[in-house]
């Protein structure tokens, strides 16, 4: 049996990809350089989206988007002052009608505020969680207004 370093990519830092296409996974991927080229996570990133992603999986059939993470190596990220340590990731809104597409949280017609507002919640109870960064404070009480943060919420871990 092959060792998981010659299965899934890694990088220097041993840090892995987020898996692209997982069957069942409660989230799909979005939005980095092609074939999941920003998605390297430390290790307790890698461990809350997955976790999450089971927790949400459970409570709800849409699935969440993933977006950026870290690159490979964790060089400077084009609009991004952080995201270069794998301990950030972007994660979407909701959307009431299930699709894998970005919504503002201000296109109430499409949003879905209070699915949102769970799934955050389920972040926000993880362990090391230091910030969430959503400009929809009626989403929930555990987000802080940041430039630029309507159509995604940014998780930051500490380890």
């Amino acid at each position: 049996m092959e060792p998981l370093s010659q299965l899934q990519p890694h990088d220097s830092r041993s840090y892995f990809m987020l898996p692209q296409a997982p069957e069942e996974a409660g989230y799909y991927v979005h939005g980095t350089p092609p074939n999941g080229g920003g998605q390297y996570a430390h290790p307790a990133m890698m461990t809350m989206i997955l976790f999450v992603e089971r927790e949400w999986a459970n409570i709800d059939s849409r699935k969440f988007g993933v977006g950026n993470i870290s690159l490979a190596n964790g060089p400077e990220y084009k609009k991004h002052k952080s995201h270069k340590n794998g301990l950030q990731v972007d994660i979407r809104p909701i959307r009431k009608d299930g699709r894998h597409e970005a919504v503002y949280w201000y296109q109430t017609d499409d949003y879905d505020q209070v699915a949102t507002g769970k799934l955050i919640a389920l972040f926000h109870a993880y362990p090391g969680v230091h910030r969430i960064l959503f400009n929809d404070r009626h989403a929930s009480p555990f987000v802080t207004p940041f430039k630029d943060h309507d159509h995604h919420f940014h998780v930051e871990l500490t380890v």
